[in-house]
């Protein structure tokens, strides 16, 4: 915790180990029953509120028929009357999506099942920097053109009443596919999907815009005798948006990305098969890939962002939509420079924000990070936000000009609903919208001093400095006796890990440096990684004592006390290393401290 010799502004602040709530015996009682089920994993399926076999049977085994009816979602019935009149009377239809990953992946989607069964469809991305977020004039005025009467916005529109108002009044009507909150007057579109909404039932309240979408297009096929194996092939677009966009991985997001991974590891689409080449994973012995949720995250959705960061959205969703592996790879190779810009954008920035953080004392010991400079990459601030985060841990806005006003994202921490915050301070900006860990705003350039103030007030009333120390949530304390490959195989089981089912974080306590642990350097700057090989007294196999490898990423910092010889404490993941045909256990070190 914070004390006076430890500020709580200092960067990369110790963090703190925060031990989830345990089971008691009895709730533990009719789960530790079940047959070769692995004890620490009955401690974790029953802190996750699965605490009967039945429950178990069905987390482990997602099914397809478990997604709920598409039809208990307000506004569905209405959605498809006015889609089945599009088609009666031959009129075009433009399926709009914003220009990230969850509304390209939603884009290309709903274009690839509306294609094949009728011609008159065609995409639409705004530009991020002469259109913005969302629903814009210019798209509407593009459809008016084109002679289209009918959008399908994906992503987007929630909040865009004055845009759906604009577009009624020159005869097109709207199907709202979103999954933002909800402003206090919805749009008068001819549909409005978004489970968010407080008058709608559905039973599942979590799912991405490429997810609501999804639901639109089962809804169809369902409704027209469409072919619903075709429908389930496009559910790796359907994982990638759920991935990326960090919704929840629980209930219907859980199975949609449990068969979505499928899919694409067993039989990708041209288009995520160039990204899957391009971003360099290698296929396993049986032709496929081992690709998981993290590997989505950080390998394919940052490159399909890159298009709308650094050039066009619509070049992502060309490449979704490719039907040939040397057409998507055209596309990959443009996605995947974009990607190398946008790093190089990404790290310049990011230095300067941090120097902005720590030109004061003022700035460094805030609640709040809100910076501004006019020549800031719009599409790379949100990436700055996060960056900044990782060094000082505060509700953190990263601004820069854009025609003439001023756009910002905005990134969270644990516990702090940015959305309500930035709300709070909606009297000194233009528009916001977003969730509770990421939001956009737009302001005049004369309101930044006014919002500064009225965000950091906000802050300081709801934050307290120790929510300014980053905090480690510890599923369980274990032995390094006890991780072996029955525990791996059991917790993979559990996955796909993500948002509200991470992959179980344990803690090893009194381990020691078998003499094999090395310092790796960091060829990216920063500090260097550690190569770790630990074992403990209960490390004991027929006589002898054994040690287990790990890999702790940036942690070489804590190598004076790997190296010193004496106990220390670890925080990991259980994850599958494979090199040369060979796999192993390895831990994924997330926290090391000293024993004392």
């Amino acid at each position: 915790e914070a004390t006076e010799s430890q500020p709580i502004f200092q960067p990369n602040p110790v963090k703190r180990w925060i031990l989830k709530d345990q089971p008691e015996p009895e709730q533990l009682e009719e789960v530790s029953q079940i047959k070769n089920l692995h004890p620490v994993v009955a401690n974790i399926l029953v802190q996750r509120g699965l605490n009967t076999e039945e429950a178990i049977k069905k987390f482990y085994n997602p099914l397809l028929d478990d997604l709920h009816d598409p039809f208990l979602m307000a506004g569905m019935a209405k959605a498809i009357a006015r889609l089945e009149k599009a088609f009666d009377m031959g009129e075009k239809i433009l399926v709009y999506g914003d220009y990230d990953v969850d509304g390209t992946t939603s884009t290309a989607l709903v274009y690839r099942c509306l294609s094949r069964y009728y011609p008159l469809v065609e995409t639409y991305i705004p530009d991020r920097y002469t259109e913005g977020y969302g629903i814009s004039f210019q798209g509407i005025d593009y459809a008016e053109a084109a002679d289209i009467n009918l959008i399908i916005a994906l992503d987007c529109g929630i909040k865009s009443v004055d845009k759906v108002q604009y577009a009624k009044e020159k005869g097109i009507d709207f199907i709202i596919c979103d999954h933002h909150l909800p402003g206090a007057e919805l749009p008068d579109a001819a549909a409005v999907l978004d489970p968010k909404q407080s008058h709608c039932l559905y039973p599942y309240k979590e799912l991405s815009g490429c997810g609501v979408g999804f639901k639109l297009l089962q809804a169809l096929t369902l409704s027209k005798g469409w072919d619903e194996p075709f429908l389930f092939e496009l559910l790796d677009l359907v994982a990638v948006s759920i991935c990326s966009d960090i919704v929840p991985i629980t209930g219907e997001n859980r199975i949609l990305t449990h068969f979505g991974l499928k899919q694409l590891n067993q039989k990708a689409s041209p288009g995520f098969q160039a990204l899957i080449d391009i971003a360099g994973f290698k296929p396993n012995l049986q032709g496929g890939y081992n690709l998981k949720v993290d590997n989505v995250v950080f390998g394919l959705g940052p490159r399909i962002n890159a298009a709308g960061r650094v050039g066009h959205g619509l070049g992502a969703v060309q490449l979704l939509c490719s039907e040939s592996i040397e057409e998507a790879m055209q596309y990959a190779t443009q996605v995947d420079d974009q990607n190398q810009e946008r790093k190089d954008l990404d790290k310049t920035i990011t230095q300067e924000a941090l120097a902005q953080i720590e030109s004061s004392d003022e700035s460094l010991s805030a609640f709040t990070s809100v910076l501004y400079q006019p020549h800031w990459h719009k599409g790379v601030i949100g990436i700055v936000a996060s960056r900044c985060i990782e060094r000082y841990y505060r509700p953190t806005i990263i601004l820069t000009e854009s025609q003439g006003k001023l756009a910002g994202s905005a990134r969270s921490i644990y516990g702090f609903d940015l959305y309500e915050a930035i709300e709070a301070c909606s009297e000194h900006l233009i528009q916001f919208g977003g969730h509770f860990h990421a939001a956009g705003l737009t302001m005049k350039p004369e309101q930044l001093p006014a919002f500064q103030l009225a965000f950091e007030k906000f802050a300081q009333s709801k934050l307290t400095p120790e929510d300014l120390i980053p905090r480690l949530l510890v599923d369980m304390e274990i032995t390094l006796g006890q991780v072996n490959s029955m525990l791996l195989k059991q917790l993979q089981r559990m996955g796909p890990f993500g948002p509200h089912n991470m992959s179980p974080l344990f803690a090893c306590f009194d381990v020691r440096d078998s003499g094999m642990s090395r310092l790796l350097e960091n060829k990216n700057g920063g500090h260097g990684h550690i190569k770790l090989s630990v074992t403990s007294d209960d490390c004991i196999f027929e006589g002898r004592q054994y040690a287990v490898e790990g890999i702790g990423f940036g942690l070489g910092e804590h190598w004076p006390v790997i190296f010193s010889g004496e106990p220390f404490h670890i925080l990991f993941h259980l994850e599958e290393n494979e090199f040369n045909g060979k796999t192993t256990i390895q831990l994924m070190v997330k926290d090391i401290k000293s024993a004392d």
